[in-house]
């Protein structure tokens, strides 16, 4: 008899998911301005603070993106880029380690097509799987945390793949949300190039590198 995969547990994160779905889309109107506003007004903490919230980001599915800017037009490319980096790990970890305990039937199930294949590369070689889809974007981010806390991935291996595949795209980032409101137009259309390459030559590596094929 076939065990059923919709546990209780399972059943209601989807509903807890979609519920701050609903929320996002229905009030949520931050921009990063309005954010790093928000965040400078605390003074000192400020970068506490910003890391607090990044951390807790996945839980509330808040886009990942609009915090990143934010980083950037509060702290400027390099302070920007480190403190969004912890907070990006920190958020993936925590994401892990609620799906993985939500999860525990689940790991210890063997998955069947191309998701069994991502399944057995990540607990064969999690960092550098990890490591890619944290670089090339085949997947949004907090779904590979989600996966990977389900999967039989290591949980080292996991964070260490997130936090040196998220360095480029977070730099990106947060160098495009500095240029926002201290650069000149140079520097504007620079973070603007740099973005792009960023999001773009990635890509030319998704087919050698997608880990759902041998």
């Amino acid at each position: 008899m076939k065990q059923k995969i919709l546990t209780p547990k399972l059943m209601l994160l989807l509903v807890v998911v979609g519920l701050l779905l609903w929320i996002n889309h229905t009030y949520i109107h931050a921009t990063p301005q309005s954010i790093r506003d928000w965040i400078l007004s605390f003074g000192w903490i400020a970068p506490l603070l910003y890391i607090l919230l990044y951390t807790v980001r996945p839980l509330l599915l808040f886009p990942a993106s609009i915090l990143s800017l934010s980083g950037g037009l509060a702290f400027g490319t390099l302070f920007g880029t480190v403190y969004t980096v912890i907070g990006a790990t920190l958020g993936a970890a925590l994401s892990f380690l609620v799906a993985r305990y939500l999860g525990k039937d689940l790991v210890r199930k063997q998955w069947t097509g191309n998701w069994g294949k991502l399944e057995t590369k990540l607990a064969e070689q999690g960092f550098l799987y990890v490591f890619l889809l944290r670089l090339i974007p085949l997947f949004p981010f907090d779904l590979i945390s989600y996966i990977s806390g389900i999967s039989k991935v290591h949980f080292r291996a996991f964070v260490y793949g997130t936090l040196f595949g998220i360095i480029p795209a977070t730099f990106a980032y947060n160098f495009f949300g500095a240029s926002l409101t201290k650069g000149t137009v140079k520097d504007i259309i620079l973070a603007i190039l740099m973005f792009l390459a960023a999001l773009i030559i990635p890509l030319l590596f998704k087919k050698k590198f997608d880990p759902s094929k041998k």
